[in-house]
């Protein structure tokens, strides 16, 4: 049966209306020019905090982003409501490109990166020199993942009343890395905390290390108008208890720099670490390489690094040092 005459017309047929909607798909996208700067503070399933200008706001990722994930130390472009007043969100629209990443996997044969912080210069690796006891492989498994990132790293002992410092340390000399060693008095007198202090002035620091070790504790002394909770050591595992349960931006006293609190980690694994990367941290012995075989592990019989050490160029325990890193992915962090 005919529904219409032979002379219809565009006005007369009957049009089914999109159930999706009626505006017309586009793959452009509106580029938000006038939206504002902002720093991402910390996530919390799905909502961010950004400091826009003076204020806090919460935020949500927009849907365009897709997958792109947004992490601490993030620079992003925000709009929508930036009052930062209760029950309002805004949206991030953009994340600027970021200038490092420190990343880790959760294990050796982890195919997948998880982004621990953007954007930050140095990486503070907190151990206790006891109560827990001292991982040597974590703290080098740290350094890998800082030189990779392009971080500087700092190595920060607590609990120095426990325990002396001179053994670790020595173990750590030749790779040059700048250090502060701290104890429980210390921290209570206000000394240790201005010590770690001078070290951070003016960036952005990463604060990671295994669970018990003091580190949201030493934060709490660095920013102390801002206390985070603190746990303790599990007298039969020697473990710490997982307490911070989220990345946190931080501002130090007078704007002198940003402190990123993390999660304590009881693994850092290198399954994304590129090993030629490494070799970047060590100027000293990158120019050796030059005569090295093609994809040189250098830790190999032609590795032309010790012809550069024994012609002079460079120390032994140099060479050592960055064996020792490069062949942290094949030992177990307990070890």
């Amino acid at each position: 049966m005919r529904r219409y005459g032979k002379h219809t017309d565009e006005d007369d047929v009957r049009v089914r209306p999109n159930r999706k909607g009626t505006r017309p798909r586009t793959s452009i996208r509106p580029k938000h020019e006038d939206a504002a700067e902002g720093f991402v503070l910390t996530v919390d399933r799905g909502r961010l905090t950004v400091l826009v200008e003076d204020r806090t706001v919460l935020a949500m990722k927009a849907r365009e982003l897709g997958r792109k994930g947004v992490v601490v130390g993030d620079r992003v472009a925000v709009v929508g409501d930036l009052s930062g007043d209760k029950d309002t969100l805004a949206r991030i629209v953009r994340v600027e490109e970021r200038r490092s990443v420190l990343r880790r996997t959760a294990d050796d044969t982890d195919p997948f990166e998880r982004v621990v912080v953007a954007n930050a210069d140095q990486l503070a690796i907190v151990t206790a020199l006891a109560d827990p006891e001292p991982r040597p492989r974590l703290i080098d498994r740290c350094l890998v993942a800082a030189y990779d990132a392009g971080l500087e790293p700092l190595l920060v002992l607590t609990k120095s009343d426990l325990a002396p410092a001179d053994r670790l340390l020595e173990s750590y000399g030749t790779l040059g890395v700048p250090h502060v060693v701290t104890s429980r008095q210390e921290l209570a007198d206000g000394d240790a905390a201005e010590q770690v202090r001078e070290r951070l002035r003016g960036r952005i620091t990463a604060f990671v290390g295994h669970s018990g070790v003091g580190k949201t504790t030493l934060v709490n002394h660095l920013v102390p108008e801002r206390q985070r909770a603190t746990g303790h050591v599990n007298a039969v595992t020697g473990r710490g208890r997982h307490t911070t349960t989220s990345a946190l931006a931080l501002p130090l006293p007078a704007g002198n720099g940003w402190v990123i609190d993390t999660p304590g980690v009881r693994s850092f694994g290198l399954n994304h670490i590129d090993p030629s990367r490494v070799i970047h941290a060590f100027p000293d012995l990158e120019p050796g390489t030059e005569g090295c075989p093609r994809a040189c592990s250098h830790d190999e019989p032609d590795c032309a690094l010790d012809q550069w050490v024994t012609d002079g160029h460079a120390d032994p325990q140099r060479l050592y040092s960055l064996r020792r890193l490069l062949a942290t992915r094949e030992r177990r962090e307990g070890d």
